[in-house]
């Protein structure tokens, strides 16, 4: 089943956000693929803030590669960023698995660089610009 919400700007993120978060219930593997500026960090932020994360506690992880932030149970949630990894390995040198076998949320951008490690049962996300400068969030789901 296809699935899409609309963004249409910064002031409806928090409500796309709070949206996702219900439309995706359990998944805890979630990776964004999106160009460069489609907003991945700023979705990820709002997304973080609606689990009661302070939103000035969320920065994109690009070289540390993964930020652990804690939702408002005390829950941990793992933000990953691979835009850097240049080969799979410098993802499993991380601890990779560690990470997504947790059972705790796992919010990823740039899968792209570590898709052959990606389980087949994560979420894959896709953020579409359009012309009008909103944003498109469409994935699939059995």
């Amino acid at each position: 089943m296809k699935h899409e919400i609309q963004i249409a700007g910064l002031q409806d993120l928090d409500r796309a956000a709070r949206e996702f978060l219900k439309a995706i219930g359990t998944e805890t593997l979630v990776a964004f693929y999106a160009p460069m500026g489609a907003g991945k960090t700023t979705f990820t932020t709002a997304l973080c803030k609606a689990l009661g994360v302070r939103e000035d506690a969320v920065s994109s992880p690009t070289f540390a590669i993964v930020n652990e932030y804690r939702a408002a149970g005390g829950r941990p949630i793992f933000h990953f960023d691979f835009y850097r990894i240049e080969n799979p390995a410098e993802a499993l040198d991380i601890g990779l698995y560690d990470y997504l076998d947790s059972g705790e949320l796992c919010l990823m951008e740039w899968p792209e660089n570590i898709e052959a490690l990606l389980p087949e049962e994560t979420l894959r996300v896709h953020i579409e610009v359009q012309a009008d400068g909103s944003r498109t969030l469409i994935w699939e789901t059995a």
